[in-house]
């Protein structure tokens, strides 16, 4: 199945090079690309992409605002921010915005490809360089530390939990449905009711409370 590609970018140079890396991926096809959140907008609401690339700055309406606003949209498509500031204040903006993954513009071009096949595969990406600063960032702001946060877990059944934990890993439905020998469409219920259970936006604050309840190791 091809995974179908909105772009947003006000830098031209930056949209042909994001597209070019994607083009290398026959499974991967940029469908539609734009210079601002407006456009961005727009064209996830009329090309109904699996994924949409927006850049955080950006004129007009910018990548933040985009996201929240696709999220009302078009929730089915995961919204990955990609850009070149990677300070704790635009990440934790960012995924409470509601996107699915964040991206540096400087991350290894492999990174991007497994980003977006990570997020249409309704797993969360967070790149490499940034993954642990969100964790440390948001455990004491967005979500509860510790005690408070195993609590919210209290609400979950041992396999929500299992469920979680794995999640919390960044694995996709399909990789947990392999790891613990369920269907994908059981997964794909368990993670629903996991989030609603939680108040969690998408899988990335719902791992952010497993690292916080100590079900996934932060060194690992």
């Amino acid at each position: 199945m091809t995974i179908r590609v909105v772009l947003a970018d006000d830098e031209t140079m930056i949209r042909a090079g994001v597209k070019a890396i994607l083009g290398t991926e026959p499974s991967i096809e940029v469908v539609a690309e734009g210079a601002n959140g407006h456009e961005a907008v727009e064209l996830v609401r009329s090309h109904r992409p699996d994924v949409v690339l927006l850049d955080i700055r950006m004129p007009g309406l910018d990548g933040l605002a985009a996201a929240a606003e696709i999220r009302k949209v078009r929730p089915e498509t995961a919204v990955v921010m990609l850009t070149t500031f990677g300070e704790d204040a635009y990440v934790a903006r960012a995924l409470s915005s509601g996107a699915n993954g964040f991206l540096l513009k400087a991350s290894d071009p492999r990174e991007l490809i497994a980003a977006v096949r990570a997020v249409a595969d309704g797993a969360a990406y967070l790149s490499p360089t940034v993954a642990r600063q969100v964790i440390n960032q948001l455990s004491g702001t967005a979500y509860a530390r510790g005690e408070e946060a195993r609590a919210l877990l209290g609400q979950l059944t041992d396999r929500e939990r299992e469920v979680l934990a794995l999640v919390g890993q960044g694995l996709s439905n399909a990789e947990i449905a392999r790891r613990l020998h369920l269907v994908e469409g059981t997964v794909k219920s368990y993670v629903s009711t996991i989030l609603t259970r939680l108040d969690a936006k998408n899988r990335v604050q719902a791992a952010i409370l497993a690292y916080e309840a100590g079900l996934v190791d932060r060194d690992a």
